[in-house]
């Protein structure tokens, strides 16, 4: 929950896992919470998955990082 009054942001973030989307989704949240402050949330928008000789090479996932905005 984010105080009243307060103002969040959302940015994108684009991150990948040859394991799982769930792995692609915990790299994305690692790599944001290094740059941002105030993480309250995350959305996957998309995923997508890489494929080459029908096995998969890549997982893909864009999120959407929901973030306050410090006063």
């Amino acid at each position: 929950m984010t105080p009243e009054g307060s103002v969040a942001r959302v940015t994108q973030v684009v991150a990948d896992s040859s394991k799982s989307f769930e792995d692609a989704i915990i790299n994305g949240f690692r790599r944001a919470s290094k740059n941002l402050r105030g993480i309250k949330g995350i959305r996957v928008r998309d995923q997508y998955a890489e494929v080459e000789n029908e096995t998969i090479l890549k997982f893909r996932v864009t999120l959407d990082v929901i973030f306050v905005l410090e006063n």
